[in-house]
């Protein structure tokens, strides 16, 4: 299997990557995959060690995804690398709060630049090695992409734009053999949101609002991602699965005075 992931890092990425590599090892399979990180986060050694642990063959990428020409470099470097891709992993994005009232315009074009050009320059490079495999496209979005998120004012527009960014590709490389889907994570664990979940009290708060009664892992995201880059989704193209616990969809029963609301 040959694979491209971007935001190699201990969160959602690393965990797609060891499980990449653990269902390929049990398949007899052999993984090479190119890994990406900014170009200010060191190599991530505890997981290229686990990695090759399990067989992969791993070439490890850093640079700023926010520039089109470093994109394509890294898409360009994978290929020759993997000798083909089967599947582009779309993982690495960044985060902005802000208010729409008054963020600057460079972070509102950073935001877009990481979190959906980058898909884009990517899947664009990538284009001619995943018609050759018909090859998969698994994109990392949010929930904040679904909806309003104050706050986030060029995160929440960037990721909705990334979700509709898959839903174009699915629809033009139809024909091509080439599968495009989104995994929308809601509320996630992992060391970007560590300082939030730290706090004894914030985390306890966060945990009550989700139906499922638990914050997410990033080995939850993994198994979707998985799934979407496997056979087993094979007639799956163009979707864009939430995985918040049923957090959003929760909503309007809070809504007081509601009969037999529990």
């Amino acid at each position: 299997m040959r694979v491209l992931l971007t935001g190699a890092s201990e969160g959602i990425g690393g965990a797609t990557c060891r499980l990449l590599a653990r269902q390929c090892a049990d398949t007899d399979q052999k993984l090479r995959i190119a890994m990406t990180a900014s170009g200010g986060k060191p190599a991530p050694h505890d997981l290229l060690d686990d990695l090759h642990a399990l067989g992969a063959e791993t070439l490890f990428l850093t640079g700023d995804l926010a520039v089109a020409e470093t994109c394509r470099d890294i898409s360009e470097r994978a290929v020759a690398f993997c000798g083909g891709m089967d599947l582009f992993v779309s993982n690495a994005g960044g985060v902005a709060p802000g208010r729409l009232a008054d963020i600057d315009i460079g972070i509102w074009d950073r935001q877009f630049d990481l979190n959906v050009r980058a898909t884009f320059v990517l899947a664009q490079a990538l284009y001619p090695a995943l018609k050759e495999s018909t090859g998969t496209i698994v994109a990392v979005a949010s929930m904040s992409g679904m909806q309003a998120h104050l706050g986030q004012a060029a995160y929440s527009p960037a990721k909705a734009a990334l979700i509709s960014l898959c839903r174009n590709l699915a629809q033009e490389w139809a024909a091509d053999g080439i599968r495009v889907n989104s995994v929308s994570p809601g509320m996630v664990h992992t060391p970007l949101t560590e300082k939030a979940y730290a706090d004894a009290e914030v985390a306890d708060a966060r945990k009550a609002l989700v139906p499922l009664g638990r914050i997410g892992t990033p080995a939850d995201i993994a198994e979707i991602i998985c799934f979407l880059g496997s056979s087993g989704s094979s007639y799956v193209t163009g979707q864009n699965i939430l995985a918040d616990g049923g957090l959003c969809d929760s909503l309007l029963g809070r809504i007081p005075g509601i009969p037999n609301r529990k």
